[in-house]
């Protein structure tokens, strides 16, 4: 599982999401320099949203009428791979291994050098295209082989953009049907493919092992951490069909969250490795 830490890395500040709302913010009449602190970016994000809708600061009548997932898709519009990009991306094709990502751009896949693929037999909507992917060939199993599967939306998809609390919140409410509501849902199919999530991305957070890197994992991260509580549960109830993760991160100075953090990693059953961002994006390991 890749974060936005992969787009950050080696091309400096300039492709952070606070960077990209700060930018937003602007427009929505909000003049700060940066995510003030104690408030989380998708908090941030909600109140963005709510100013949308709001007369600007100079008390003109009008609506700001911004669509702020389509101007933050239209922000990473220039974003393209680097060499560690390319590097990764091959190391993953070579080795057929689903690559989940929480990004929004199309980096990992214009560097994998593969298709979009939209399944047409399957129930599509905008909103969640979570049974589509980035592929060289459809599979109807996510586990048997490589794909790009963005968690939280596309950029292809602008409404699918998931940035704001409510959205993972909505998130949350669609992937909590499939697992635990409805005759065929997860915690009670009998066979791991016999369920309604099982030719989607979520089919890949309960059936394989996980690397996470390039990603903060804070609190703020409702949706991810929900499911990997789930995946914990799933795994207790299931001993047989556990599979381990590791969360690979980069200590940051001053982080008072940071304990927490592994902590909560920890009690989910995921190994935390420290490792600089050299380590992580350039190590020879991808090479193999």
């Amino acid at each position: 599982m890749i974060g936005n830490g992969i787009n950050i890395h080696g091309a400096g500040n300039r492709n952070s999401w606070e960077r990209l709302l700060v930018q937003i913010a602007h427009h929505c009449a909000v003049d700060v320099p940066s995510v003030p602190k104690g408030t989380a970016l998708t908090e941030f994000y909600d109140v963005l949203e709510m100013k949308r809708s709001s007369p600007t600061a100079d008390g003109d009548d009008q609506n700001i009428t911004l669509n702020l997932q389509a101007e933050f898709c239209r922000l990473m519009e220039r974003w393209e791979p680097l060499l560690h990009h390319h590097t990764i991306m091959n190391w993953a094709v070579r080795h057929g291994v689903p690559v989940l990502t929480t990004n929004f751009e199309e980096v990992l896949s214009e560097a994998a050098g593969c298709d979009f693929i939209r399944p047409p037999e399957l129930p599509f909507t905008d909103f969640y295209p979570w049974s589509c992917r980035f592929a060289n060939q459809l599979l109807d199993d996510p586990c048997d082989g490589f794909g790009i599967w963005h968690i939280n939306g596309m950029r292809r998809y602008q409404r699918s953009i998931r940035l704001g609390l409510s959205h993972y919140m909505g998130s949350v409410q669609r992937a909590r049907t499939w697992l635990h509501r409805g005759e065929v849902n997860l915690f009670n199919a009998k066979n791991r493919p016999d369920w309604d999530g099982a030719r989607t991305w979520v089919h890949l957070i309960f059936n394989k092992p996980l690397l996470i890197f390039g990603l903060g994992l804070t609190e703020a991260e409702v949706f991810l951490r929900w499911l990997l509580i789930e995946r914990a549960r799933y795994f207790r109830k299931f001993p047989e069909r556990a599979h381990p993760a590791w969360y690979v991160y980069t200590p940051e100075v001053d982080d008072t969250s940071e304990a927490g953090k592994l902590f909560f990693l920890e009690g989910v059953g995921i190994t935390s490795v420290k490792a600089d961002y050299a380590e992580i994006y350039e190590s020879p390991s991808w090479a193999a």
